[in-house]
């Protein structure tokens, strides 16, 4: 959603950080005071409190409420407290809406002169900013369009507003010059804010305008939410208060805050906390017909929420979303028990088995639940992957034995709201045994494809001439597409191209649509492969725009995958090439003014925008934009590979596959389909797409779906009037529950919310009705009004259906063929102790979270990581031990002398801790596992440590483990002495480490140096670790030892020091170190002369 209310407090606050005292501008004085107000500090943070005249007044986006009582003028700080203190958190009937009061605004009272009364509005539209301004304000005002004096500030002119030009067009009420002249530069500094905050509606009433100072008293205020990227610098922390009627509930905090940290979108609205009916439903438009049809039975009083999931949430989002509303749904119990709708139409790219796991995880949680509260689930979806999501459903519906009811696009997609609320019998449902979505074509043998019925026209593909003339005369944007359209894509979307070229080749299209990609973050120029059938090509990729036009000139149409925050700089760019005819713009949550001038400059470029927030749109037969029609089954289902008779245009992404679903079922397919977009100010217009449809011989009949907000749709009731459109239409504006409800809500496209009676649903399907448009009731009876409107046509010849041409077989991808389970397939790689593709990190079965939950540490990160298992504290803090002391033993050691004479040849931290590494073997910290081997095998042979040391003297072997070159027996090595201590008083038993012990008894009696060194050490303990900690059996414990895990402290250790040793070097800026030649001996062989 864009535009937002924001309270008075926050409004007030803006305007003095950014209006100052503009033309005189008195600062906004303010106290806000919510239930837990300290009101001693209050005081002491505004000090006028307790020495001025006040006025108290709640601030929750309420209306008039000097009519409705509710302001306390001209009193003291002690009478406003009891004032509001008396009303605080007490239940208010305003209008429809019932509620709480539970902020107010204390703000010092301002003494004037009714005369001194003005009101000022400013108001965006799609093609200007509307300035209002009357003499005459306060609270009995009145019909301000009447009575107010208008100036538009055209999109594109907004720092071009001069004062002469306010005075002439706005202040012909105000007598006095000089008084004209303050209030002039007073407006012309507030539209500036206005612009540069993006605020997209501010009012002020009344405005008092006294000889000295401008006061502003009461404002209302709405500011693009989308522009935070934008304004956060600016705004500073913002809050956007929920509608007087309607708490805010922290579970919409919650889901808001998860929404603002992902591509997807999550919205959650409560309408009634108690309701019986809750509704989980995947897309915009689909949640705002879910709504409508609930309240069209009879359930809006029973409504409890609205909400929609889309974009491909991840399934650790979707289960937060379910689990956040189960929680809600379990709160309170409802005498006839409660209904979730779980609903959606057929999504265009979202893997439904993948969100639908979420789900399930939640649904698992609550089983218990589920059943104390008598919670009925009914599931219908479509989609990438629905049958096995649909199947996963079922399962679980059996497995935690609860009703659930499970549909797939066979079904309406909101038939099981009439079954949720008892409308309508739940049928009793067979599911074949074949569960997957493998519904593409495989190659069928000539007998298998039947010829088309003799006498009968089959589908002509062909492109047809695209000059087209409106009814009126006027010019009409030419045909989009064609079967010859090629695309350059903006954004390494690749599977949205693959689905574009799969598209394509069904469609029998001689060559790809997707001439080349562009995204300026690749290193340089490059290719992609991608599939045409069964054959692999390559599609370039470009850095730059310029070489992608200037290297596809026969490229028309760019499609944009732009985010919301490059998505305006890049459609510029593109406009600025005269060979872009069509551009959609598929990012949602572009600035309002950003798209406002992307309409101003499409037009004047002849540009056609589709978007923004769109999935595109189709044309079957010719062309797709990205993920529009959705996997390949969906267009084969649909028969999108050839064009029908009936032409669609929708607001909502989603529901245009839900529309090609429906029209493909009671027509003979769609001819094209357009997702204008869900933002308030879409580029191209329901008009600009329908005058092409009537214009278009191929298309006989035409479906509008429309919404709630804006006034377009009443632009195609004055064409139907005065007609310019002539051909049947079909007809439905969602969003009719909104008038049911007590307060404001916001659905899930930003466009759609009404800004007076004019602009609701119910009121634009009563216009279209009105002038002969074929309106349903309910979007439950749109299907049946497009069949009769077909059938009509088809019984008058102006429709003669064409025989059907199969489309050719197209392959499945292996990725896909594989997440349906359709085919399997030996792994290259296994793994048993780490898995990311989730959404959290799992270390040998345990969460990421858990492991510092739980405080683990390297110790048990290691256990985790190398030995599968949680060991006991004390061999966790034993591994770590380990790593500190084989951290470093000085630069002289080989491992650190080749890290600095790396690091001081100029090469890099990696390259020079190899070097490092790579002297690790049995001369340097490879003795852990010899020493490890070698007193392992001894002791098992129950060898005393005379025979030992005898045997391997015999064999001519040294003792590994056993030596130093420093340390003696009388110069201890400390690093040693720390882990005997430790391994002594924490191991349970330490009998290897004992062995060693009396081994270094008997060879100090020879040498003094030839103790147990700290390499050997470790080594016995960790033996004994493993051996007697009770974690592991004796085979597991010998076979981390042949597999080098020993090693593996010393290298993880040791790796520590040498990257402390490279960045000593690179921080004292040492030199190329070259070796002294008095520290070499040259021995060279004499040559007979």
């Amino acid at each position: 959603m864009s535009a937002r209310a924001i309270s008075e407090a926050t409004g007030k606050r803006l305007l003095n950080e950014h209006l100052g005292n503009a033309a005189g501008a008195a600062e906004c004085r303010f106290a806000s005071v919510q239930e837990d107000t300290d009101w001693d500090a209050l005081v002491g943070a505004n000090p006028w409190l307790k020495n001025e005249k006040l006025v108290a007044k709640p601030d929750q986006l309420i209306k008039r409420r000097g009519k409705l009582g509710l302001i306390k003028v001209k009193t003291d700080f002690s009478e406003a407290q009891q004032w509001i203190q008396e009303r605080m958190n007490k239940d208010q009937q305003i209008g429809k809406a019932s509620g709480k009061l539970k902020t107010f605004i204390i703000e010092p009272f301002m003494a004037h002169e009714q005369s001194e009364e003005a009101y000022v509005c400013i108001y965006s539209t799609r093609t200007c900013d509307t300035i209002l301004f009357t003499p005459e304000g306060g609270v009995d005002i009145g019909d301000v369009d009447a009575k107010a004096q208008k100036l538009d500030v055209q999109v594109g002119d907004e720092t071009n507003l001069q004062e002469d030009q306010v005075i002439q067009t706005l202040l012909s009420g105000v007598q006095d010059t000089q008084t004209q002249k303050r209030v002039a530069q007073f407006i012309v500094a507030l539209y500036k804010v206005y612009v540069e905050l993006f605020f997209t509606y501010l009012e002020i009433n009344p405005l008092v305008v006294t000889a000295d100072k401008i006061y502003i008293l009461d404002l209302a205020a709405k500011l693009d939410a989308t522009a935070d990227f934008m304004c956060r610098g600016k705004w500073g922390k913002v809050d956007y208060p929920p509608p007087f009627g309607r708490d805010a509930f922290p579970e919409e905090a919650y889901i808001a805050d998860i929404d603002a940290k992902t591509g997807a979108s999550l919205k959650l609205t409560i309408l009634n906390a108690t309701g019986r009916i809750w509704t989980m439903v995947a897309g915009g438009g689909a949640s705002v017909i879910y709504s409508d049809t609930v309240c069209a039975l009879g359930g809006s009083e029973e409504l409890a929420n609205y909400g929609e999931y889309s974009g491909a949430p991840s399934e650790q989002q979707t289960y937060d979303y379910a689990k956040t509303l189960l929680s809600l749904m379990t709160k309170e119990k409802h005498p006839d028990g409660k209904v979730l709708i779980i609903g959606g139409g057929i999504a265009n790219f979202t893997n439904v088995a993948a969100t639908f796991k979420g789900i399930v995880k939640a649904l698992e949680e609550f089983q218990v639940k589920l059943k104390e509260f008598d919670i009925k689930i009914f599931v219908r979806r479509a989609g990438p992957n629905y049958q096995e999501g649909l199947r996963v459903m079922r399962e679980v519906g059996k497995s935690l034995d609860i009703p659930l009811y499970v549909f797939g696009p066979e079904t309406h997609m909101t038939a099981i709201v009439g079954m949720a609320l008892g409308k309508r019998p739940i049928p009793v449902t067979t599911h074949s045994a074949d569960t997957t979505t493998a519904n593409f074509l495989l190659p069928s043998s000539p007998g298998d494809v039947k010829s088309p019925a003799p006498g009968k026209k089959t589908f002509d593909l062909a492109p047809k001439p695209t000059i087209v003339t409106a009814a009126d005369g006027s010019k009409v944007a030419s045909a989009l597409f064609n079967k010859g359209t090629k695309a350059i894509i903006w954004g390494l979307q690749t599977r949205a191209v693959q689905g574009m070229m799969d598209f394509d080749y069904v469609c029998q299209r001689p060559q790809p649509s997707a001439a080349c990609m562009v995204y300026p973050m690749v290193g340089g120029d490059s290719k992609q492969n991608f599939y045409w059938g069964h054959k692999e090509i390559l599609v370039p990729v470009y850095k730059n725009m310029a070489d992608a036009m200037k290297k596809h000139p026969d490229a028309d149409v760019m499609v944009n995958f732009a985010s919301l925050r490059s998505a305006y700089d890049s459609t510029l760019e593109a406009m600025e090439y005269p060979q872009i005819r069509t551009i959609a713009i598929i990012a949602e949550g572009i600035p309002e003014n950003m798209t406002r001038k992307l309409i101003k400059a499409a037009d004047a470029k002849s540009v056609n925008i589709i978007g923004p927030a769109t999935v595109g749109g189709i044309k079957p037969g010719c062309f797709k934009i990205g993920n529009t029609g959705g996997m390949m089954d969906n267009i084969l289902h649909s028969k999108l590979y050839r064009p029908g008779s009936v032409a669609y245009v929708s607001r909502s992404g989603g529901m245009s596959n839900e529309l090609n679903n429906i029209i493909s079922h009671q027509t003979d397919g769609v001819f094209e389909g357009v997702a204008i977009g869900g933002d308030r100010y879409p580029v191209s217009t329901f008009m600009d797409h329908l005058l092409r449809y009537q214009n278009e011989d191929e298309v006989k009949m035409l479906v509008l779906l429309g919404e709630v907000g804006g006034t377009e749709e009443y632009r195609v009731c004055e064409a139907i009037k005065n007609g310019i459109i002539t051909k049947p239409i079909v007809a439905w504006c969602i969003g009719t529950c909104a008038d049911m409800f007590s307060t404001d809500v916001q659905f899930g496209h930003a466009g759609a919310s009404a800004g007076g009676a004019a602009e609701t649903a119910s009121e634009k399907n009563k216009a279209l009705a009105a002038v002969g448009a074929h309106v349903p009731t309910s979007f439950d009876e749109l299907g049946e009004i497009i069949r009769e409107v077909y059938s009509d046509l088809v019984q008058k010849e102006i429709i003669v259906p064409k025989a059907e041409v199969p489309p050719p077989p197209v392959p499945m991808d292996y990725a896909w063929a594989r997440e349906l389970g359709l085919i399997r397939k030996p792994a290259s790689f296994m793994t048993s102790i780490c898995d990311e593709r989730g959404q959290e990190l799992i270390y040998a079965g345990m969460p990421i979270t858990e492991v510092f939950r739980q405080d683990m540490g390297i110790g048990g990160v290691l256990s985790l990581l190398w030995f599968q298992r949680r060991l006991p504290p004390y061999a966790c803090k034993f591994l770590e031990m380990c790593l500190m002391i084989t951290a470093d033993h000085g630069p002289a050691v080989s491992g650190a002398h080749n890290t600095i004479v790396c690091a001081r040849a100029g090469k890099d931290l990696v390259s020079s801790l190899v070097s490092g590494l790579l002297t690790i073997g049995d001369r340097f910290g490879g003795a852990l596992d010899g020493a490890a081997k070698q007193f392992t095998e001894a002791y098992d042979a129950n060898m005393i440590p005379m025979e030992f040391v005898n045997s391997m003297r015999k064999k001519g072997q040294l003792i590994m483990g056993i030596g130093h070159r420093v340390k003696s027996i009388n110069n201890p090595d400390m690093r040693v002495t720390l882990i005997k201590e430790f391994a002594t008083i924490q191991f349970p038993q330490s009998p290897l480490l004992s062995y060693a012990l009396e081994v270094e008894k008997i060879t100090t009696s020879k040498k003094p140096n030839l103790i147990l060194n700290v390499d050997g050490c470790i080594a016995v303990c960790f033996v004994d670790l493993l051996r007697h900690s009770g974690c592991f059996t004796k085979d597991e414990a010998d076979e981390f030892v042949k597999t080098g895990s020993l090693n593996g402290l010393f290298v993880l250790g040791r790796s520590i020091g040498f990257i402390g040793h490279y960045l000593d070097q690179k921080r004292l800026k040492q030199g190329l170190y070259r070796h002294p030649w008095d520290d070499i001996s040259y021995v060279l062989p004499e040559m007979n002369q």
